[in-house]
């Protein structure tokens, strides 16, 4: 795949002087006798003749049922028809961007003296394109890069699959291959890369755009000795940010980009799966050892425009602790977290920091999902190297700080081609934070949400297992043998699964006498009395101080009962609503207004219980009041 029979229009700088080929005289036709033109003549056309005979009987050939079975069931298969006997172009590949030249040489200057990069290899350009890349820099060596396709089978689904057998039950898990270039043989001092960009949406979930860059990457890496090794892709849309990232970056100029990359961390990404057709984790054995630099790693996570989550973030902290992790703890936090609130996440070991909220542009005023593009300010917390962010309603049970041995995006699995952002490894960089915003109006979330959006710029991810975020859920198709064998994850001592998410109501939301999820129809799935006791004992080993913050106000208090009741009057098969509440929160107050029963007369209005000056606010504590 070195070069491309297309022709495309080019723009050279008025600096490049091309060769033109030399055009020899014609001769003038002579005079010639009958018998001479006759016999002229005679022999081309026995010649033509010969030949459409000659190329029958091979197509003939080709085509019949026995060498065609033989062909398709070899590794090349109809590729070999297309490619050979017809000069096939796989279209996925081609970019038919014109090629500014003024750019080019723009950004190369960054290289400053062209005897700095004398071997120049050249991937995905057309002939046309190759003979202005040596006359851009006649005294460099330039070598065309031969890449193979990859098989008309391999999709992005294939490659990122929603469900893999992670405990190798029936199979183990096996990614498509992509063919390699072949070794050069020679110093490559800078690999240009020609990538197609599609109009689509999915631009980026591209198996062509993702091979060439994998392959580049591949030649990059395996230089040897201590010399620079420059990449430039010219592409209208993006590289791959977490493969080649923007703290690389040399020089942007239009649609060249060129890049200096870390041939180590690029050599440590290219011995992971090719996409989440495999685990980048292993799920049994051993655990990973891996010491790192404790002080610039930390774990994150964010609260927004709520203060019901501070319980849980309490909560998440407590059980880190108890992991045995002594990693820091960083928690970003706007305007709307009170003092109050704030000192409660301090003393359980968050370190506070202040950040503006960021709107997502494509949410309506006040809905749910108005504020958590916000979750983008992670990348602004650049005095750490790596951050694993977990969302604030899970419980970590067994130490995962080898997770900070993973690249940029590391994640469980979610539906389709997607990653759960509940969990994730991410490495911090203001002007990673600067692309996402950048995009901000341009990409539609599959959901709403910030983990839809991350997954349209990161593309490319790799899959740990789904014990790292367990999801506390029944799903409607699991027959009772699955049922039981959560359960039994969700209980297990010593403890199975490392992260359990609590999905649905959450724990502290609900009275702690059973998980409330089973008194409201919709909400069953996510109902599992042993995950509920699970967070419950975490909460137990709180210092007694931060257990205030878990305390329920009088109108959750009604929101609960309202709940029991409607399962009552459906007869809910479950029975929890038969069980009397025995929960010491019921008969503490920590509102103004405390009769929660009066509120159930008028439940469903809007009325006077919805002003927060009937749920006030008390004084921060001190962090020296605690009792451990």
């Amino acid at each position: 795949m070195g070069t491309f029979p297309l022709e495309t229009r080019h723009r050279l700088p008025a600096s490049i002087k091309l060769q033109r080929s030399k055009v020899k005289d014609l001769e003038k036709p002579l005079n010639l006798s009958t018998h001479e033109r006759f016999t002229r003549c005679r022999l081309p056309l026995l010649k033509l003749v010969l030949l459409f005979a000659v190329s029958g009987t091979f197509v003939t050939l080709l085509y019949s049922p026995d060498v065609n079975n033989h062909i398709s069931n070899t590794a090349s298969g109809q590729k070999f028809v297309n490619r050979w006997i017809w000069g096939g172009l796989d279209l996925r590949y081609v970019s038919r961007l014109d090629i500014v030249w003024n750019d080019v040489v723009e950004v190369l200057d960054k290289l400053g003296d062209k005897k700095e990069y004398q071997g120049i290899g050249l991937l995905n350009f057309n002939k046309s394109e190759v003979i202005n890349w040596k006359q851009l820099n006649p005294d460099a060596e330039h070598t065309e890069l031969h890449l193979d396709y990859a098989e008309e089978n391999v999709t992005w689904d294939s490659l990122y699959p929603e469900w893999i057998d992670e405990e190798e039950e029936a199979e183990v898990p096996i990614c498509p291959s992509l063919p390699k270039l072949r070794a050069p043989g020679k110093r490559l001092d800078l690999i240009v890369v020609k990538l197609p960009c599609r109009n689509e949406g999915n631009w980026s979930r591209d198996v062509a755009r993702l091979h060439l860059q994998l392959a580049a990457a591949n030649v990059a890496a395996s230089a040897k000795g201590n010399y620079p090794v420059h990449l430039l892709f010219i592409t209208n849309c993006f590289p791959i940010p977490n493969l080649f990232t923007c703290k690389d970056l040399v020089a942007r100029r239009g649609n060249a980009w060129l890049y200096r990359p870390n041939l180590s961390v690029i050599r440590d990404k290219l011995q992971l799966p090719i996409g989440s057709c495999e685990l980048a984790l292993p799920l049994k054995g051993k655990e990973v050892a891996y010491s790192g630099n404790v002080l610039r790693e930390a774990y994150a996570t964010i609260l927004h425009s709520a203060h019901v989550y501070v319980c849980g973030a309490i909560a998440a902290a407590q059980s880190i602790r108890m992991s045995g992790s002594t990693r820091d703890l960083v928690i970003l936090v706007d305007k709307s977290i009170s003092s109050y609130h704030k000192s409660g996440l301090e003393a359980a070991g968050w370190k506070i920091r202040t950040m503006e909220r960021i709107r997502n542009p494509k949410a309506e005023k006040d809905a749910y999902n108005e504020w958590n593009y916000s979750k983008f300010r992670l990348w602004q917390l650049t005095d750490y190297d790596k951050i694993i962010f977990i969302d604030a309603d899970l419980l970590i049970f067994r130490n995962i700080d080898f997770l900070f041995g993973m690249p940029e995006i590391s994640a469980t699995g979610n539906n389709g081609t997607l990653f759960n952002s509940g969990v994730m490894l991410i490495e911090p960089s203001n002007c990673t934070f600067k692309l996402l915003m950048d995009h901000i109006n341009e990409f539609e979330s599959y959901n709403g949400g910030d983990q839809g959006y991350l997954n349209e710029v990161f593309t490319w991810w790799h899959r740990i297992p789904k014990h790292m975020n367990f999801l506390k859920n029944f799903w409607m198709g699991d027959d009772e043998e699955t049922k039981q064998m959560k359960t039994t994850l969700f209980g297990a001592d010593p403890p199975i699964l490392y992260v359990l998410h609590y999905l649905g109501n959450k724990p502290w939301m609900c009275f702690r006498d059973y998980d409330c999820n089973w008194n409201v129809d919709i909400l069953q799935e996510f109902a599992s009395d042993v995950a509920h006791q699970r967070w419950w004992k975490v909460h137990d080993q709180m210092p007694e101080l931060l257990q205030q913050f878990c305390l329920l106000r009088s109108k959750q208090k009604a929101q609960l009962e309202w709940d029991r009741i409607q399962a009552e009057i459906g007869n809910y098969s479950d029975g929890h609503w038969r069980i009397k509440v025995k929960d010491k929160r019921l008969k503490r107050c920590i509102d103004t207004v405390c009769s929660w029963k009066g509120m159930l007369r008028h439940w469903g209005e809007t009325n006077w219980t919805d002003d927060e000056s009937y749920a006030p606010t008390p004084p921060a504590i001190k962090a020296a009041a605690l009792s451990v």
